[in-house]
C-alpha cells in the first residue's frame, strides 16, 4: 500500500486490522503528534469513536497516559492496570468504561530523533505484552514510519506545489483548486477581488530586486491579514486574489477593499528603502445572474483593467455593463495585434503651416490603421491602446514607419525640418521610448534632431507618476524635443513648465474654436504666446478650420499652426508632395542640423 501511494489512513487502519486478525487479544491504535507536542487519532479501527476523539488535540507529557507518555519520553510505556496507574488518572474514565484494561504505547521517531507518533495495543484485562507481541510491534512501528515519512514527503510537495516561495501564501495552482470547490457554494455567499501593486516595477527598477522582494513580502503580509476571514493568494508577479466568504464583507465591498488599500497605504522598509505599497482592486461577487465560478474571475479581471485604466489606487466593482466595455477593448487589442503582425500600421502626416506664409515647417505623424480597403484614423482604436504592450508596439512601429519616410525625404533633398510622433504614457513609464527611437532613426540613418515627441497633458502629468515626468527630463537632457500636445484640456499649467519645461506648446482646437465666439480665448492664446516666447517655447494652434480663424490667430501673434483648412492627416506620398511644393527652405545657417524649429523669423 505504501509503494501504490495510498494514504497515510487508510494504510495504518490496513496495518492495524491485519495486527488484530493476528493478535485477536488486542486492540490496535496509532496516533500521530504534531510540532506543537498534541496528539491525533490516525488508525483505531476496533476503538469506539467518543474514545478516539478525546484524544484529539491532548497535550503530550509524563502524566498523559500511556501514548502521550511514551511520546513525551520517547520510549516505550507499559501500563498493566489502567485504573491504578498515576499516568493514566486524567484518562481513565475514557478508557474503563469500554472494558480497556491495559495500554502499552512505543513512540514512532524519525531519522532526528523526533516523535511524530505513536502505536499503541490496549488489553481488555490487566496484563503487559508478549515476546512475540514485542516483535509485531517493532516491524508495526518501521512499517508505520515508512507510511509517515512518505506522506510527510507528499504533503511537503504539495505544499511547494501550492505555496509561492517568496511570500509563502498560497499560489495560482492552489487559486485554481479554491475556485474549483466554490463551484460547490450556494450562488451569492462569496465574492473575488483581484488586486495589482501599482509600484512594484519602480521599486524594482530604482532600488532594485531585493527591494521589491521584500515590497512583495510586506505587502502579502498586510493583504493576507488586513481581512482575517478572507482567503489570499499571490496569483502572478505582483497580482493576488482575495476570496472573501464573511457576510460583513460580501454586503459591503467597498469597505473591505478599503480596509486593504488602508493596510497597504503605511511605509515599508524594503532593505532600507521605505516605500508605500500602492494598489488597485478590482471586484466580483458571485450572484443569481453570475452564477459560474469562471464568469466571477473574468469579471474581477474585468473590474481591475477598468480601475486601472480609470485610475490606479482604488477599488472597482464590477457591474453589468463593464463586461460589454472591456469586451471591446479586448476586442481592439486583438485587432490592433493583428495589423501590427500584418504590417497594417500606416504613417499618415498632418502639416504645420506658417500662417502667413503658408508654408509647412513641420509634420505631426498621427497612426492609421488599414482594413481592408477602409484607413481607419487612431481614435477607432484608440481602446486597444490603453493596453501598456499595445500602445508601446504601436509607438515602435511608427517610429520605424517615420524614421524610413525621412530617408526618403532626406534623400531626395526636400526642405523638411520635423516631425512630431505622439507618445503614451507606457513608453515614457515603461523606459522603452528612448531604446525604440534612437534604434529606428540610426538603423536609418536619421539624426534625432529631425524628431519631436508629442505627449498629451495627461500622460505630461502622468497621474501622479514620477517616472513619466522623469523620463520627459532625461530626454530633454540628451537633446531630444518634446511637444506638449492638447494644452488646456487637461490639468497641466504654465506653472508645471517652470520644473518640467518642454519645447513646444500645442493649443487645443477648443480654444481655436471658440475665437469667434467671445474674446476669452483669443486673450488666453495672446497671453500663452507672450510667455511662451519669454520661456523660448513655440506654441502652435491646433484644429483650425476656417480662413477666419487664421486671421484671428496671426492678429494675436500666432504664427504656427495645423488644420484641415490647410490640409487634412495624408498617406506619405500626398505629404512628399505638400514638402516639395510648400516646404520652407531651411535656413543656412541650420542646413546642417536641421536644428532650427520652426524658423518663424
Amino acid at each position: 500500500m505504501i509503494a501504490k501511494g495510498a494514504g497515510l489512513d487508510t494504510t495504518c487502519r490496513a496495518l492495524c486490522e491485519e495486527v488484530e486478525r493476528l493478535l485477536p487479544d488486542v486492540v490496535c491504535s496509532v496516533l500521530t503528534v504534531d510540532d506543537a507536542g498534541r496528539m491525533h487519532p490516525l488508525a483505531a479501527p476496533s476503538l469506539p469513536e467518543i474514545y478516539s476523539a478525546a484524544l484529539e488535540g491532548v497535550e503530550i507529557g509524563p502524566l498523559a497516559g500511556s501514548c502521550g507518555t511514551a511520546a513525551y519520553l520517547g520510549t516505550d510505556v507499559t501500563v498493566r492496570n489502567i485504573e491504578t496507574d498515576i499516568r493514566w488518572a486524567a484518562f481513565k474514565h475514557l478508557a474503563l468504561p469500554h472494558g480497556l484494561r491495559a495500554c502499552w504505547s512505543s513512540p514512532i521517531a524519525n531519522v532526528d530523533g523526533n516523535v511524530v507518533a505513536t502505536f499503541a495495543f490496549y488489553y481488555r484485562r490487566a496484563r503487559g505484552p508478549t515476546a512475540f507481541e514485542r516483535d509485531v510491534v517493532a516491524n508495526c512501528v518501521h512499517l508505520s514510519l515508512i507510511a509517515i515519512e512518505r506522506h510527510d514527503r507528499v504533503v511537503e510537495h504539495q505544499r511547494r506545489a501550492f505555496t509561492d516561495a517568496l511570500t509563502q501564501l498560497p499560489n495560482r495552482a492552489a487559486y485554481n483548486a479554491a475556485l474549483a470547490d466554490l463551484e460547490n457554494h450556494e450562488t451569492g455567499d462569496w465574492a473575488l477581488f483581484v488586486l495589482d501593486l501599482d509600484n512594484l516595477k519602480v521599486v524594482n527598477d530604482t532600488f532594485g530586486h531585493h527591494a521589491g522582494d521584500r515590497l512583495l513580502q510586506i505587502a502579502s503580509d498586510r493583504v493576507a491579514t488586513a481581512i482575517p476571514s478572507s482567503r489570499t493568494f499571490r496569483i502572478g508577479g505582483d497580482e493576488f486574489a482575495i476570496v472573501l466568504t464573511a457576510p460583513e464583507n460580501l454586503h459591503d465591498l467597498d469597505s473591505a477593499a478599503g480596509h486593504i488599500l488602508g493596510a497597504l497605504a503605511v511605509s515599508a522598509d524594503c532593505g532600507g528603502h521605505f516605500v508605500i505599497p500602492r494598489a488597485t482592486i478590482g471586484g466580483a461577487i458571485r450572484s443569481s445572474d453570475e452564477p459560474v465560478v469562471e464568469r466571477v474571475r473574468q469579471n474581477a479581471d474585468f473590474a481591475l483593467y477598468h480601475a486601472k485604466e480609470s485610475g490606479r489606487g482604488g477599488f472597482v466593482r464590477y457591474w453589468s455593463g463593464l463586461g460589454s466595455i472591456m469586451t471591446r477593448r479586448l476586442a481592439a487589442i486583438r485587432a490592433v495585434g493583428a495589423a501590427l503582425r500584418e504590417d497594417r500600421i500606416e504613417a499618415y502626416y498632418q502639416p504645420i503651416f506658417r500662417l502667413d506664409t503658408r508654408e509647412v515647417v513641420g509634420l505631426e505623424a498621427l497612426c492609421r490603421m488599414r482594413v481592408g480597403d477602409t484607413v481607419m484614423s487612431a481614435a477607432s482604436f484608440h481602446e486597444a491602446t490603453t493596453d501598456a504592450h499595445v500602445a508601446t508596439a504601436l509607438t515602435a512601429r511608427m517610429l520605424e514607419l517615420v524614421a524610413r519616410d525621412l530617408r526618403r525625404w532626406l534623400d531626395m533633398g526636400i526642405p523638411f525640418q520635423h516631425v512630431g510622433i505622439n507618445v503614451s504614457s507606457a513608453d515614457l513609464s515603461s523606459g522603452t521610448i528612448e531604446e525604440s527611437l534612437t534604434s529606428a532613426f540610426e538603423r536609418e540613418g536619421v539624426g534625432l534632431e529631425h524628431v519631436i515627441l508629442e505627449v498629451t497633458e495627461t500622460v505630461y502629468m502622468g497621474r501622479g507618476d514620477q517616472a513619466v515626468q522623469q523620463a520627459i527630463v532625461n530626454l530633454r537632457s540628451k537633446g531630444i524635443r518634446v511637444a506638449l500636445d492638447d494644452f488646456g484640456t487637461g490639468y497641466a499649467s504654465l506653472t508645471h513648465l517652470l520644473t518640467l519645461p518642454v519645447d513646444v506648446l500645442k493649443i487645443d482646437k477648443t480654444f481655436v474654436d471658440h475665437l469667434g465666439t467671445d474674446g476669452v480665448s483669443a486673450t488666453i492664446i495672446e497671453s500663452l504666446i507672450r510667455i511662451a516666447r519669454k520661456m523660448d517655447i513655440r506654441i502652435v494652434a491646433e484644429g483650425i478650420e476656417s480662413e477666419e480663424q487664421v486671421e484671428q490667430l496671426l492678429a494675436i501673434g500666432c504664427v504656427l499652426g495645423q488644420g484641415f483648412v490647410f490640409a487634412p492627416a495624408v498617406p506619405q506620398e500626398a505629404a512628399t508632395k505638400l514638402l516639395m511644393s510648400k516646404g520652407q527652405p531651411v535656413a543656412p545657417s541650420a542646413r546642417d542640423t536641421c536644428a532650427s524649429f520652426p524658423v518663424v523669423d
